[in-house]
Parts: structure tokens; sequence; C-alpha cells
């Protein structure tokens, strides 16, 4: 089997730990055979990004881990002509950094672009996985053992197989076979707020139904105490039509609602049914 991470975006809170543990791990310090010392700018093995979707107040904030995949079938060990790049028993793919020569075919090789080059030693470098670590006693590595909340998590793919059952991989069809694996990977989402304008107050319990323009089928939320509604995990750069309704107002629909964005359709105003004068 070997090792996996698994990162999960649900509940990492963006501190930073990891990234910085990483730095202070390896900026400095020569790991050889491993690797050689990170320099303090210009690499992150593993990179952390504020990733901001919709518009305010309808917000969601992901913060994006790009870290070595340790790819079963990294391309970047056949793109290295000084076969410095090779694939550990544990499934940690180590760049040499004395057989490495500077070719930097690997960078180009890399489909996930977490290789860097490290212009001073002349050599690429990336994410070790700690192995240095891990050979000494570590049983995870820096950044898993700097995670306050638990969003990172290392282990043998055996013991982790019910959690990379729920997960993802990045880009599955790079056919690269990557042991890094992705819960909560951000999907795009139609948000709202519905409200009365003649009484100037939110509108709790009516229905929102979003249909999808290319197959029909149907998503229903209901509004929340504040008048909000939120379709989460919708599909990417699709187009739907929204309705909502409510007892006693006349109902509003929009159409075209695409999602090559994260889209707020903002405040929906709904107004009530005008009664029938008694004859």
């Amino acid at each position: 089997m070997g090792k996996a991470l698994i990162i999960n975006y649900d509940i990492c809170n963006g501190c930073y730990n990891c990234q910085i543990a990483c730095k202070d791990e390896h900026v400095g310090n020569d790991w050889t055979p491993y690797a050689k010392p990170q320099p303090a700018t210009g690499h992150f093995w593993m990179k952390i990004t504020d990733m901001v979707r919709g518009t305010v107040p309808k917000v969601r904030v992901t913060y994006l881990h790009d870290v070595c995949q340790q790819c079963d079938e990294a391309p970047c060990i056949p793109a290295c002509t000084a076969q410095a790049i090779y694939k550990r028993d544990d499934g940690i793919v180590i760049i040499d950094p004395v057989k490495c020569c500077g070719h930097r075919n690997c960078i180009d090789a890399c489909p996930y672009r977490v290789i860097y080059f490290n212009w001073d030693l002349n050599i690429a470098q990336k994410c070790t996985m700690c192995a240095h670590l891990l050979d000494n006693g570590w049983k995870e590595p820096r950044c898993v053992d700097a995670c306050p909340t638990g969003a990172l998590r290392f282990g043998e793919e055996e013991d982790l197989k019910d959690e990379i059952g729920k997960s993802e991989v990045l880009h599955p069809e790079f056919e690269a076979k990557p042991r890094v694996y992705y819960m909560g990977l951000p999907r795009s989402f139609i948000a709202g707020a519905v409200y009365d304008p003649e009484q100037d107050e939110c509108i709790k319990d009516a229905t929102a139904t979003l249909t999808d323009s290319d197959t029909g089928e149907k998503f229903t939320v209901k509004t929340d105490d504040y008048g909000d509604f939120w379709f989460e995990d919708m599909k990417v750069d699709h187009t739907y039509s929204l309705r909502i309704e409510k007892d006693k107002y006349d109902p509003q629909e929009l159409r075209n609602i695409n999602t090559a964005k994260d889209v707020n359709v903002g405040d929906i105003k709904l107004h009530r049914k005008v009664k029938a004068a008694k004859s």
C-alpha cells in the first residue's frame, strides 16, 4: 500500500500553520539525501492560497493546499534524464539532491505544478513528506503535526481507507494516481435572499427551487430566519433557472443563472398577492 495524505477543506481554518511548519523544517536545513535546504523565499512545498468565492454578503472562503501529490504514476520520474527522481516503497517520491543536475524537465512534466527550481543550488525541489523525519521515528510530516484542526491527516492507506473512500483526488484526468486526497473540494454555489418590500422584512420558509436547464433536475431549499438560501455543490459552468414561492405571495422566477462563477443572485422581492375585490 503506502503512505497517504488527506486534506479536509471543510475544517481547515486558514491558519497557515502547515505552510509555516514546512518553512521552519526545510529553510536553512540540509536533509541530504532527502533534500537540500529550501530557499527562504520563492518556494512553497506546502502552499496555501485563499480562494474567495461569491460576492458580499454571500461569500465562501476555501483555503487551497498545493503540495506534491506523491503520484504512483509520477510523470516527473520518466522525465528526469539524470534518473534523480525515485519512488520509495512507501510511495513517497523523492528528488535526489545529489543526482539532480538542473535539467528542469521534471518541472515541465509535473501537471500539478508543485516542483520548484533552486537557482542557487541548480536543483529541482519539492515536498518530501518529511521523509527524513519519518525514517527517524516520526509518525507524520511537520505540516500535519502543526495542524490544529485535524484538517491534515497522514498515515498508511489501509488505516485511512474509510476517509479515502469519502475523498477525491485532484485532476483524476491526469491519470497520475496521486496519494494526496481531498475532502470538501469547492464546487459552485447559488445563493440569495428573499424579502417582503412592503413590510420591509425577511421572508422565512419560502421555497427556492433550482432547475437544471439541460436535464430538468430540480433542487429545493427553504429560506432561513434571515430570508437566505444556499444551493451548494452545483455543477460548474452550468445553467439553471430559479423559482421562489411562498403562500400568499406572487412567485418570482430568474432564468439563465450560470455557474461559471459562484452566484449571488442578490435580494429577491416577493409581493403579496392582491386580494380580489368583493363584488
